[in-house]
């Protein structure tokens, strides 16, 4: 597989992420449950803080911190994917993947100051933090980087 496939890869998750926040926006009120199934609901609010909403209401400085980091990472990201060599496969998938998310947040803070969230997962009355397809792609990009970790070794 060529590197540029696996560049796709990460256009293909911001592409995937930015629409289903559109329709997010669109569709859903903000703060209002929306259920789904069992244990998920679709919950359209939005995170000006990091991961999880970990410092959400800290103030204006972290809009330009997360958005700094998040461009700095970005780079990282493709640098090491170029200089990865074309069979280091999950090695390349997870970066995809991590490249892809930190890009689909990214666009969010530039454009919006806020980052959209909508995936609500719940057990009776406690509620895991709200999240998109952008952290989800992040979480699936650390989890592959750690396998393979776990496997060189």
């Amino acid at each position: 597989m060529k590197k540029w496939l696996w560049f796709s890869i990460s256009l293909l998750v911001v592409i995937l992420d930015q629409l289903t926040k559109w329709a997010a926006e669109t569709y859903l009120l903000p703060y209002q449950p929306y259920p789904v199934m069992p244990l998920f609901n679709l919950t359209l609010s939005y995170n000006t803080g990091a991961a999880f909403g970990f410092l959400n209401h800290a103030g204006a400085w972290h809009r330009w911190f997360f958005g700094a980091i998040s461009g700095i990472m970005s780079l990282v990201f493709i640098v090491w994917m170029l200089r990865l060599p074309i069979k280091s496969r999950l090695q390349l998938a997870a970066l995809s993947f991590l490249l892809g998310g930190t890009v689909g947040n990214l666009i969010d803070r530039w454009f919006f100051d806020h980052v959209i969230d909508f995936v609500d997962l719940y057990y009776q009355h406690h509620h895991f933090a709200v999240f998109n397809l952008a952290d989800s792609a992040i979480c699936l990009g650390a989890f592959l980087l750690l396998l393979d970790h776990k496997a060189a070794l």
